[in-house]
């Protein structure tokens, strides 16, 4: 009797054990009763999805989902919203975006007369000698041509008028050009005869006169400048300015959705700064950087590389950035045949093919990742030209090397870019941006055949990553969305629409082939077991909403690493 007691005893407390052990664990949140749309081919759908300890663990129904319900954990009802992985930001600048944010916004500027109005309301509450700095103007996109004026470019002079006292940086949309007053180019040594450096332009007018324009590298001395005064501070106010700005931008990356940045350049000290944030649990997203320097510095720094996952997912840093050419509004992108508005001229490449041929051996050898900016035809040929170089080495190793834009291609290159497994990593929103002055620039013929060729690239087998070049463009992702599934013009035209996207190529270049670009993949850019729990609950259905709701859509709750970072 007592061994049968004995065995039931055991059974009971075997079959209790068992039972605890196959109940599901306590979810920190549940996101319930939702439209879940996960960019996981195995999984499309679902209701809701339970989160644990910044991971997703489980996507499924509602009823089952509430299973993991505990004492402690949070509900949040979706009410029907749409719910998906956080964006990405492919290809954004997130110092840039935070320095833009605390210094003159000219992005919205509709014509010259409206800057000059910024900069003298600037000058008069600035100190003698103060730098006044400003990022977004655009020449092509004024309601109304300046005079006098150049090339379209209005004289500094009229900069010296508002801000006789003051120095001034205002930096082109794209970044790869910036107007300087007159106080700003003495400073820089910069006059009627100073020569032009390599691949740069100081743009003078037929009779040798400066405009005050300075195109690619040709800024640097003004930027120099600058930065020497902006040294005069301590290292700690620098930094804090420089905490600010970051704070800054990550909160704007919060309130549209963006759970992840790829950063395309940022600098050593700049790393530095970040891994300490990152380390302290002091970053709100997640951060995937590119540095940018030279190759001697590069050999020098080499020792940083890589930085990998550091705050528990918050910083990577293992790729290298390079421009080759500008940018096609500045007339900066290296093309293979002469502008169409601008006789003989070709654009020039901006950094020596020479050295980086040296960065994509030093890359290749250390196992980073190297991403070239090239917008130019000419500028993606060469870069293809280089990259084979170094992956005809080793064809099999899993390399990720990108193309930074790849606006403007001859047709002939795109499957190159799949035979040498190359992201092309674009943004949508440049493609109706800048589709005013394109055929202006290059022709009909060139832009119908060669420019945002993003359906020909993604019918090539090639990965297509987005983003907004943020601050060139708003980081707005449903703006750059609604261009990539639309490619219309605020007139309401399109540009070439036979190379949209679908809703759910531009979803998933947002979300998985930017985790895939980052070599990141098994840990973000869908919803799905075991990923971060990285998540956006939005007021409209991206995939089956009406094509004009689209750009109306609302960010309702942004969450990063399962916690509710912002609430609208």
């Amino acid at each position: 009797m007592r061994n049968v007691l004995f065995c039931l005893a055991c059974c009971l407390l075997f079959m209790g054990y068992g039972s605890k052990l196959s109940s599901p664990e306590s979810a920190d949140l549940i996101l319930t009763n939702a439209q879940v749309y996960t960019v996981n081919k195995k999984q499309p759908s679902a209701q809701a999805v339970a989160i644990k300890d910044g991971r997703i663990l489980f996507t499924g129904s509602t009823a089952e989902a509430l299973k993991f319900k505990g004492a402690n954990t949070q509900v949040l009802d979706c009410k029907g919203q749409f719910v998906m992985p956080g964006f990405i930001e492919g290809h954004g600048h997130i110092h840039g975006l935070g320095s833009s944010l605390r210094n003159l916004n000219l992005m919205n500027a509709k014509n010259w007369d409206e800057i000059l109005k910024m900069v003298a309301d600037a000058a008069a509450k600035a100190k003698p000698g103060d730098w006044i700095i400003g990022r977004g103007w655009h020449q092509e996109k004024w309601d109304k041509k300046p005079s006098p004026e150049f090339l379209g470019y209005p004289y500094y002079d009229q900069l010296d008028k508002v801000s006789p006292n003051n120095p001034v940086l205002l930096t082109h949309a794209s970044g790869h050009s910036s107007y300087a007053n007159g106080i700003a180019l003495k400073i820089a040594g910069i006059n009627n005869r100073t020569k032009n450096p390599t691949g740069g332009d100081i743009v003078k007018d037929s009779e040798g006169k400066l405009i005050g324009v300075l195109e690619e590298t040709a800024q640097q001395p003004v930027s120099l400048a600058y930065q020497y005064w902006l040294n005069k501070q301590s290292p700690e106010v620098l930094k804090a300015s420089w905490a600010q700005s970051m704070a800054l931008a990550e909160q704007e990356c919060l309130r549209y959705g963006v759970t992840s940045f790829s950063d395309a350049g940022s600098s050593f000290q700049q790393v530095a700064w970040m891994k300490e944030l990152a380390e302290q649990n002091k970053l709100n997203i997640r951060h995937w950087a590119m540095i940018r320097d030279g190759n001697a510095s590069l050999r020098k720094h080499a020792y940083i590389f890589p930085i990998n996952n550091a705050g528990n997912g918050f910083l990577t840093v293992k790729a290298v950035k390079v421009s080759l050419d500008g940018a096609l509004g500045s007339y900066g992108a290296w093309l293979l045949e002469p502008y169409a508005d601008r006789a003989g001229w070709m654009g020039q490449n901006t950094f020596n093919v020479d050295s980086l041929n040296a960065i994509a051996d030093f890359c290749w050898e250390k196992d980073l990742q190297l991403c070239v900016h090239a917008i130019g035809d000419r500028a993606n040929k060469e870069t293809i030209d280089i990259f084979s170089t170094q992956i005809k080495k080793n064809k099999s190793k899993d390399h990720r090397w990108r193309v930074e834009h790849a606006q403007h291609v001859n047709p002939a290159e795109i499957p190159r870019f799949k035979e040498w497994n190359v992201i092309a990593s674009m943004q949508s929103i440049h493609c109706t941006s800048d589709a005013p002055y394109v055929p202006k620039r290059l022709g009909d013929t060139r832009a119908k055949e060669g420019a945002y060729m993003w359906k020909a690239f993604l019918d090539a087998g090639v990965v297509v990553t987005n983003g907004t070049d943020v601050p060139v463009e708003n980081i707005n992702p449903f703006a750059c969305y609604y261009a990539a599934v639309t490619r219309k013009l605020t007139d309401g035209s399109t540009f070439y629409p036979e190379q949209r996207m679908t809703r759910d190529q531009a979803l998933y270049s947002y979300t998985m082939a930017n985790a895939y670009a980052a070599f990141q993949d098994k840990e973000k850019g869908s919803i799905e077991k075991g990923k971060y729990a990285d998540i956006i609950v939005l007021s409209n259905n991206l995939i089956t909403c009406k094509e004009e709701d689209i750009r109306t859509t609302r960010v309702l709750y942004t969450i990063v690493d399962g916690k509710i970072k912002f609430q609208q």
